[in-house]
Order: C-alpha cells, then sequence, then structure tokens
C-alpha cells in the first residue's frame, strides 16, 4: 500500500494523518490468500467537525486490496474528503480509513481505537482518536463506472446492522438513480406474482445461508460487534447499458453523511433481527420466530409420550393385584439412574473437545509424519476426529454396576433433546439462519432416533443430519442458488476450503461457529448416536 503517498495527499487536503502499523501471525497458513505472517499498515485522516466537539464521528472505509483492483474506491473517498472538507455543517467528525491485507487491518483498527485486544493481534496503536463512532460505509469498487450496487449486511457472527441504515442507503440509490442489489438479485417489479414470490425466496435462502456461516461479508462485518451500524458498498461494473460514473455514486454517499451528521442518538428505532426477500420488503422477528418455536416443539411431543409411561412406573410401583396386565419392572429397571448418563456424556463431550483443540495443537506432528502442509494436516484432522467419533464405544454405560437398564436410553435421549432444545433456542436469538437451519435437519432425526427401530435407516437419517452434511448441503445449495452449479468434486473442494476458513476466522476474527459446533452441536449428535446403538 502506498503509505506515505497516502499520508502526504490527505495531509494535503487539510485532515488529521495518523499511520498505525500491526502484525499478525496465523494459527495456520491460509493458502487461500498465501499467507503466514502478516505485516501492514492502516492509514486514516480525521476531518473535525467545525460545529461540535470530537464527541461522535463517522468513518468510511476503504480496503486496500493487492494490485489496482480497489483503486477506485481509494480515489473516490479522496475526493469525497477534498469536498467534505469544505462544508461547514458538519456535527460528526468523519475519519477517512485506508486498510490493508482486508479484514485483518480492520480488525487490527478497530481493536487499537476502542483500546482492547480480542484476537492477540500487535499494534502501534492509534494516535489520533475522533468521538465514539456512530456508522460506518465500507466501499469497494471494481471499475470507474457501476452499473448497480450490491449491499451486504450480514456481519461477524451473523450480526445484521440497523434496518434504518439500509433504508437509508435504498432511498439514496432510488433518488439518483441507481440501481441496487441484495445477494446480487434485482428486484422484481411482479413481486406479487408466482415468479416474483419464487425469486423473494431465492433471494431470502441465500440471505439465510450467508448469515448460517458467520462470516462477515465485508470490513462492515467488524464494526458490528462494537455496536457501530455499518453496511459494505459493493460497485458492481456489468454488462447493463444504464452506467453510471463516480460523480453518482458521489452524490450517494455524500447524501448518506449528510444524513447521518444529523443523527441525534444511535440507530436504535428499527429492527435489528429480520431477513430480507428485497430491499423494499423484509420478514421481522415477529413472523419468523413462532415457526421455530412449533418446529421445536417436534423434540417435545416424541420425548413425552416416551417418558410418560416410564414416569408412571417411577411414581406408582407395578402391582399385579391392581393392574393384572402390567409390565413389572424389575428395580434396575424402573430406576435407571443418573450415572448411566456419565460414560457416554464424558466420552463424547470429550470428542467435541478434540475436535475443537486438535487440528491446530497437532499440526506440526501431523506434518512431520505425512506428507502435507500445516493447512491441509488442519482440514484432514478435523474430518478424522469427526469420523472417529461415529467409532467409538457406545457401550460405556455398562461399565457401572446397576447403570445398564433396559430404560437407560431413554434418560440419555431426554438429556440430549433437552440440551439440543435450549442450544438452538439460544442459537436463534443471536443468529436465526444458523438456528434454523440445524433445528430443520437435526430435530427430525432426533425425534425419531431409539434403539429399537430399523437400525439402518435411522442410522442413514442421522448421518445426514450431521452439521458436517449440513455444511456440505449448503455448499450446493447456495451454488445453485447463485446459478453457478458445482460438480461433486468442486464442492468437494469448497467443503475442505470452508473447514480451513471457518477455522481460520474463528482465531482471527472471533467467529463464534466453530467452537459452537465443536463443543455444542456435535457432542450432542454423538449422544444421539449413542442412544440409536444402545445396548
Amino acid at each position: 500500500m502506498p503509505v506515505q503517498w497516502l499520508e502526504q495527499t490527505l495531509w494535503e487536503l487539510g485532515l488529521e494523518v495518523h499511520r498505525q502499523s500491526f502484525s499478525r501471525t496465523l494459527p495456520f497458513p491460509d493458502e487461500t490468500r498465501e499467507r503466514y505472517m502478516v505485516h501492514g499498515t492502516n492509514v486514516y485522516g480525521i476531518l473535525r467537525a467545525p460545529r461540535a466537539a470530537s464527541t461522535e464521528a463517522l468513518v468510511l472505509s476503504v480496503p486496500c486490496s493487492p494490485g489496482s483492483q480497489n483503486n477506485q474506491a481509494v480515489g473516490l473517498m479522496l475526493a469525497l474528503a477534498a469536498y467534505f472538507r469544505e462544508q461547514i455543517y458538519w456535527a460528526k467528525d468523519i475519519i477517512f480509513l485506508v486498510t490493508e491485507h482486508d479484514l485483518l487491518g480492520t480488525e487490527a483498527w478497530l481493536e487499537a481505537y476502542h483500546d482492547i485486544n480480542l484476537t492477540e493481534v500487535q499494534s502501534s496503536g492509534t494516535p489520533g482518536r475522533a468521538g465514539a463512532i456512530q456508522a460506518a460505509i465500507a466501499l469497494e469498487l471494481s471499475s470507474d463506472v457501476v452499473t448497480s450496487f450490491d449491499v451486504a449486511v450480514e456481519g461477524l457472527n451473523g450480526q445484521l446492522p440497523n434496518l434504518d441504515l439500509l433504508n437509508l442507503f435504498h432511498a439514496f440509490c432510488q433518488k439518483n438513480g441507481l440501481l441496487c442489489t441484495i445477494q446480487g438479485k434485482l428486484p422484481r417489479s411482479d413481486w406479487d406474482s408466482l415468479p416474483g414470490y419464487a425469486h423473494s425466496l431465492q433471494t431470502l435462502a441465500l440471505m439465510v445461508l450467508a448469515q448460517a456461516s458467520g462470516r462477515p461479508r465485508g470490513d462492515h462485518g467488524l464494526f458490528l460487534r462494537y455496536r457501530v451500524q455499518a453496511l459494505t458498498l459493493r460497485g458492481i461494473n456489468s454488462f447493463r447499458q444504464t452506467k453510471h460514473g463516480m460523480a453518482a455514486v458521489g452524490r450517494t454517499l455524500e447524501g448518506m453523511f449528510r444524513k447521518l451528521n444529523n443523527l441525534l442518538e444511535r440507530l436504535h428505532q428499527s429492527y435489528f433481527f429480520y431477513l430480507l426477500p428485497s430491499l423494499s420488503r423484509f420478514v421481522s422477528i415477529g413472523l419468523y420466530m413462532p415457526a421455530f418455536g412449533f418446529l421445536l416443539l417436534v423434540l417435545a411431543l416424541p420425548t413425552l409420550q416416551q417418558l410418560l409411561p416410564a414416569f408412571q412406573q417411577l411414581l406408582a410401583p407395578c402391582s399385579r393385584l391392581q393392574h393384572p396386565s402390567a409390565t413389572c419392572l424389575s428395580p434396575q429397571e424402573a430406576r435407571p439412574g443418573l450415572l448411566v448418563l456419565v460414560p457416554p456424556v464424558l466420552i463424547c463431550e470429550a470428542a467435541g473437545l478434540a475436535l475443537y483443540l486438535l487440528p491446530v495443537l497437532g499440526q506440526q506432528v501431523a506434518t512431520q509424519h505425512f506428507p502435507v502442509s500445516e493447512a491441509e494436516a488442519v482440514v484432514l484432522t478435523i474430518i478424522a476426529i469427526y469420523v472417529a467419533g461415529m467409532a467409538l464405544p457406545h457401550n460405556t454405560h455398562r461399565v457401572l454396576p446397576g447403570a445398564g437398564a433396559a430404560r437407560g436410553w431413554l434418560t440419555l435421549k431426554l438429556v440430549a433433546l433437552v440440551a439440543l432444545a435450549l442450544v438452538l433456542v439460544a442459537l436463534a436469538l443471536l443468529n436465526f439462519s444458523l438456528g434454523f437451519l440445524l433445528a430443520a435437519t437435526m430435530v427430525p432425526a432426533a425425534a425419531a432416533v431409539q434403539p429399537n427401530g430399523p437400525k439402518v435407516l435411522l442410522a442413514v437419517v442421522l448421518v445426514l443430519a450431521t452439521p458436517a452434511v449440513t455444511l456440505l448441503l449448503g455448499i450446493f445449495l447456495e451454488r445453485e442458488l447463485l446459478e453457478v452449479p458445482a460438480g461433486a468434486g468442486e464442492g468437494w473442494q469448497l467443503f475442505l476450503a470452508a473447514l480451513g476458513e471457518g477455522l481460520l476466522q474463528h482465531h482471527l476474527y472471533g467467529s463464534c461457529l466453530c467452537p459452537l459446533l465443536a463443543l455444542g452441536v456435535y457432542p450432542l449428535w454423538l449422544l444421539l448416536w449413542n442412544v440409536l446403538f444402545w445396548k
């Protein structure tokens, strides 16, 4: 990145200019971007508000990509800085930020600006500060002309910005005649027809898959962690006839910053939890959460149906004089005890802990004994531990005296279903899309599993409900919705890349998807696998 040139240019525009150096050692090499030891520099200039104290600020962030991929965005940012400097109506400081190494640079700057260290990034700090950041816009342009703008809203761990910020961008795009899309899909005029409904469903499904991944779809995704409402705007230059120059884009951004400059309080009136079938319509949390609640009822009803007879036996001992046709259970069968849960629960949690820790800790050992790179060793270790969990012994409860009761599997299934319901409910409140996808795949299989049914059929259903298969099917579904279908080999490569990328984002940015699946969902799935092969 041309650090000195950027500093000189911003200084000549009359801004307060600062630089920030940072470094980060990745837990294992990122083969996609070919990096392991990352050193970079962020440059930012502060336009002080002439009409107020430096208590609040707005951010215009531009990632400086390798080569000339985002040079147009840097040039537009400098033009806006020169124009903003001449105006006197600003009531908030405006920070013009140029980051290096995409999300790593943004995370380093945010941690230094807020004086915290969440991801072990080494930074020189931010000597210049403005007020509390109210909103941020991340800009990405691939050409000096645009035919449309694609807006990205999904942030880290599925966080979404306030809906008012998205509505503000949509309103200015309509005012300036710019086409705006979401998930790369243009809204249809015949939205109330059958093709219009299918198009909205396709857009909605793409947003669900993007949010469920927990991956930030732009630099804005890291701002949301700090309660800063942010969007990423991507200028698209396609084959459409209507094209717009930088003047129209600049007017749109200037209008947005003037509106945000008039804010008297943080954006909080509109929704933070929503799904978007298009930019002009949304599905609020009050509509989709009841459907999720009805889905969880599938866990409760079969559980009660199976456990009520057992509870009746526990509360009322069997008496053939009172009930001649009753089937009496032995004391061990009627009261299997909680000891039956200890061995399988400990083994399943140990398998989840190994899945979370060993891939990164054991990469050096794997590279010494096998001809693979560090990144390949991490991914292959994840797959090996995941598959090995299915081969764990499923009769460990019998090592304890009196723990091998015939109805012990009911107790184990009850614990698994209750824990699964609690995990899904908590997850749906934070990332509805991820909670819904896991519930749609795991709930039917969890409700149907039992050791007395058709084992082969139930085993196939349970394997198809595992989170790994859900991830693989999600990759194929996303490619189909994007109208670029992937073959079996390409889909498998994307699956392996997604495993490594998910673990890397957990260590670099604090994504919760990896520990959630490894320490929460995967052990619960192993408990259900134990129920199926109960002896």
